[in-house]
């Protein structure tokens, strides 16, 4: 799993990619505050090598909570820039720091 940040000089947003290596899934998803947690709206496309990977223009100077979604299993990003508790989940998120 890795996060690759790009700002964009010319406009108050950076572009985020997300990737996760999952060979066996069949579906992959990031969900957070950025999308509103929709599954549909935070699906990753699948390439050949079996990765996951997609990439999503989001405000700067922002923090969001996030997990990715794993053949509907809920999982943190390792290089998270930071973790929060959710009471609501229960569990840990991932924050990405923009």
């Amino acid at each position: 799993m890795s996060i690759k940040k790009q700002f964009v000089k010319t406009k108050p947003v950076c572009k985020v990619t997300f990737s996760v290596e999952a060979k066996q899934a069949t579906s992959a998803s990031v969900v957070g505050d950025f999308n509103n947690w929709n599954l549909a709206e935070g699906a990753l496309s699948k390439l050949k090598n079996g990765t996951f990977k997609a990439t999503y223009d989001l405000n700067k100077d922002a923090s969001y909570e996030f997990k990715y979604v794993i053949d509907g299993e809920f999982v943190n990003e390792p290089e998270a820039d930071s973790f929060v508790w959710n009471d609501f989940a229960g569990a840990e998120n991932s924050v990405l720091s923009i």
